[in-house]
């Protein structure tokens, strides 16, 4: 049996018939799609989702780039178990999702991505928005998404869809390849109607694998951590992800091996857990980089060891530290000269736990956890508490918002200080708790990231912390959390310019150049501070807005905006030059080897210096 319809309609029929599944539970993959449209998808996927309305919801974004951030912190919430999609025209509104289509697969979050394209007959060709290359016709700038998608193709005719839905849900399901996936839709083919075997549109389940290690990998690996004397944990995202955070207690508890987060696995323990040490790197605690400097053998969980991660190679300090990696993505397992052991982490961990029987780290090492990490938490407390003078420090203000959110709330930031501070500093209490996007670290995803985060959580509060840079480069997803009913509770602070990279500028010797939002004058970009009010544009789109001068009209404030059920912008100035406590990390900025700048000169010699303590794990 077939059913005659258009490309467009075959595809949103087909959507919404996939469900994944997961240790026997099922959901629907897809939650509806994100759109904004032009000529290029109007006709066919605009109408196609209007016929569908019932059965699959569509949702009117305001910013192509952001609504890949929001199936992205969607996704990210779900454990990569449900996703959306994401429709565009041809043209600006499909590169516009270029750097969301990065973001997606850095971060190894499944979004599916349905732009626009040219006219597959060439009939009305060049098109408004063709990128006419004289190399071949075939080419648009469609072909950009190449790179940063896992799957990509281009659908010139009806027949060439069944197998390339088939593929992209391949990919997305996939822990160890998902990532974006683009379905390039000429505007012509999206509305040619084609007779589509019904088969193609039957309820369709996706089981996301959890394979098990290779016996003869978790001998070697047992062998190495039977040995040990100094184990530390480093856990990854994947540990989140494969929702592995109770066996790696149990593990820890087991072994007494503590446990270093990375920014996606932060939340693998509660911070308060005994075998927790805190975050780990360039913007970890003091105590897990100890940890990790004297550690002898290192296991890695569903972590890629990002340069964060690891310190640009500097942190591993052991003469003859040994890893042992357990990762779903072979590339990842085989890091660092590490032991591959690849495979699920929460049948990993079990696996390794049971062949460990009831081996356990020495007392010693146990106490020193214990007197690092207490040391660690006093100076955070101190951090906290503030006390200097004028506007609060930013650490001040994630003191509060920690202090004020409850256990299962959500913080969402991404990039600037925000995420450095936060990785050390957030007390995290739920695996969920703490979403960070710093695979990208891109400005702007912020607000976007926390409604696909609080879409896919209703029930949690969810914690938006953005600083002027970021917000000044995508917040029109407030007027879509206003339309849709979705509350965000956004601190917005006001650091009068780019604070993470004018202190990075300042470690490097280019003296906070070009960081700061000052008028120009005759010397430069020095003048006053510019008179933006960046809580009127918030309230100019649809959100509820409170200021605040301090830490205690800041607290005020945020009480106020968690008892309201509207999406509300807490505004708080805060003085960027009070830095958060130090990580005793170092992260590799190259600095200009000749200058006539004495303080460039100096952060070069500090540079050489700091690159000694890099290594290379063969």
């Amino acid at each position: 049996m077939s059913t005659r319809l258009t490309t467009g309609q075959a595809v949103i029929r087909f959507l919404a018939a996939q469900h994944s599944e997961r240790d026997g539970e099922e959901r629907r993959f897809f939650a509806g799609c994100f759109g904004i449209f032009g000529h290029g998808n109007v006709a066919g996927l605009g109408q196609a989702l209007l016929e569908h309305a019932d059965d699959f919801p569509y949702y009117m974004a305001r910013n192509e780039q952001a609504m890949v951030h929001t199936a992205s912190g969607y996704a990210r919430m779900n454990d990569r178990l449900s996703t959306f999609a994401c429709t565009t025209s041809i043209g600006p509104g499909a590169t516009n999702m270029v750097t969301g289509a990065a973001l997606a697969t850095i971060n190894r979050l499944p979004v599916l991505l349905l732009p626009g394209d040219i006219f597959a007959t060439r009939r009305a060709n060049p098109v408004l928005q063709e990128l006419e290359d004289a190399r071949s016709y075939d080419v648009s700038v469609n072909d950009c998404f190449k790179p940063v998608s896992k799957y990509w193709d281009r659908i010139n005719r009806p027949e060439q869809l069944p197998s390339a839905l088939l593929a992209a849900m391949r990919v997305l399901t996939d822990p160890a390849e998902t990532g974006a996936v683009t379905l390039a839709l000429p505007q012509d083919v999206q509305a040619e109607a084609y007779e589509w075997p019904d088969e193609l549109f039957a309820r369709r389940v996706w089981r996301i694998p959890r394979p098990v290690p290779e016996p003869a990998a978790l001998r070697d690996a047992a062998a190495v951590l039977g040995a040990a004397e100094r184990p530390l944990i480093v856990a990854g995202g994947g540990v989140i992800y494969s929702r592995a955070t109770g066996d790696l207690r149990a593990f820890a508890e087991q072994t007494g091996i503590p446990v270093a987060e990375t920014q996606a696995g932060k939340g693998a323990l509660p911070w308060d857990h005994p075998c927790a040490a805190g975050a780990i790197g360039a913007t970890g605690t003091t105590a897990a980089n100890a940890l990790a400097r004297d550690a002898d053998v290192v296991i890695g969980i569903g972590t890629r060891y990002s340069d964060f991660t690891t310190a640009s190679h500097s942190l591993f300090a052991g003469p003859s530290v040994r890893f042992v990696n357990i990762n779903v993505a072979r590339p990842d397992a085989v890091k660092l000269a590490g032991i591959p052991v690849v495979a699920d982490a929460r049948e990993a961990v079990r696996a390794l736990g049971t062949a460990l029987g009831s081996h356990v780290v020495p007392a010693a090492y146990r106490e020193r956890v214990r007197e690092l990490t207490g040391r660690w938490n006093a100076v955070v407390d101190e951090a906290f508490g503030g006390r200097h003078a004028g506007p609060p420090a930013q650490a001040e203000i994630i003191g509060i918002v920690n202090a004020e959110s409850g256990p299962r709330d959500v913080v969402v930031c991404a990039a600037g200080s925000m995420p450095g501070d936060l990785h050390k500093l957030w007390r995290t209490r739920d695996p969920e708790g703490y979403h960070v996007e710093y695979g990208y670290s891109c400005m702007g995803y912020e607000i976007a990231g926390g409604l696909g985060v609080k879409m896919a959580a209703p029930d949690r509060e969810v914690f938006v912390l953005v600083g002027d840079g970021s917000y000044l480069m995508m917040a029109q997803e407030l007027a879509t959390a206003v339309a849709e009913g979705v509350k965000l509770i956004v601190v917005l602070v006001q650091n009068h310019g780019y604070a993470s990279i004018g202190n990075l500028s300042e470690s490097v010797g280019a003296q906070r150049f070009g960081t700061r939002y000052r008028a120009r004058t005759a010397t430069g970009l020095d003048g006053d501070l510019l008179p933006v009010d960046l809580a009127a544009n918030a309230a100019s789109l649809g959100a509820d807005v409170l200021r605040a001068e301090d830490a205690g009209t800041f607290r005020d404030a945020l009480r106020k905006a968690i008892t309201s059920p509207r999406t509300t912008v807490v505004h708080v100035e805060t003085d960027p030059l009070v830095p958060a406590p130090g990580s005793e990390a170092w992260w590799d900025v190259p600095v200009a080897e000749v200058s006539a700048l004495r303080p460039t000169a100096q952060a070069r010699a500090r540079y050489d210096d700091d690159r000694k303590t890099q290594r290379r794990h063969l």
